[in-house]
């Protein structure tokens, strides 16, 4: 799903219009997936959770970013959002076939335009009584992305973030996905600068400035880091079927850190 809208980047710092209305957007999309989170239970279907996202953006005026994109050419993203259980990473297609059953680790990435900006975000539920891995493999992805945020101010390098995020899954004996990142984002739904969870020496070691808008978005695998794609050709799942956990949040830089926009 990641096809970024390249920028300069100058065009990565957002006005204080584009920001006002991105944090609408996105502390709209946090109160949607609050409702939506309410309904997932054993026995609703993963179609059952993307209809009601679905009923409840349009409702307020708000566009399902997610439904149609299409950023390879191949087959559009059929739903509002994606639905990932157990070992699929990010990217599930919701169905009238998936059950959510009593233990499943269940990911929700969901995002809208809404007053013409894009917000982004994604939790990781444990449905009902889950095994003692996947209830620390959740928490320490949430953690992972609060240390990571913690890092971020003017004038900071982005590694620093990823280090963070990083040191801490793998202190925990838990590994960060490669192959899937986090992005700019607010006007478009994929932005640079791309924002990995991880410290290579390829990255792009941008400096954060005032105004910048990022989605961070830690994916977090039980196993090894390797992933491949399922034959719906969205799907990402683990390598070796471990348990894999997402949360994201979209922020913006000031000059007091990060303020997270997806929360309320």
């Amino acid at each position: 799903m990641k096809q970024r809208h390249e920028m300069t980047e100058k065009d990565w710092i957002k006005t204080p219009d584009e920001i006002r209305r991105l944090r609408l957007s996105c502390q709209n999309m946090a109160r949607i997936l609050e409702t939506v989170i309410e309904t997932v239970k054993p026995g609703v279907t993963t179609f059952d959770v993307d209809a009601l996202a679905e009923r409840l953006i349009r409702e307020i005026g708000g566009t399902p970013i997610f439904k149609g994109y299409n950023p390879g050419g191949g087959r559009p993203f059929p739903a509002t959002l994606c639905a990932s259980l157990n070992n699929e990473v990010v990217h599930g297609i919701p169905s009238k076939e998936r059950i959510i059953k009593e233990g499943d680790l269940f990911k929700i990435d969901i995002g809208m335009r809404f007053e013409g900006m894009v917000s982004d975000m994604a939790r990781t539920l444990m449905v009902g009584t889950v095994s003692s891995l996947a209830e620390k493999l959740t928490a320490v992805t949430k953690e992972s992305l609060e240390r990571g945020i913690a890092e971020l101010r003017p004038g900071a390098h982005i590694s620093a973030y990823a280090k963070a995020v990083q040191g801490f899954v793998e202190e925990s004996g838990f590994s960060v996905v490669r192959d899937l990142v986090g992005h700019g984002v607010g006007r478009e739904l994929h932005e640079d600068p791309q924002v990995p969870n991880y410290v290579s020496r390829r990255m792009d070691d941008f400096i954060l400035k005032k105004g910048m808008t990022l989605a961070l978005e830690p994916m977090i695998n039980a196993g090894t880091f390797a992933v491949s794609i399922d034959s719906d050709d969205w799907t990402f799942i683990t390598a070796d079927g471990n348990l894999s956990a997402h949360f994201e949040d979209t922020v913006v830089i000031t000059d007091n850190g990060a303020e997270i926009l997806t929360r309320i």
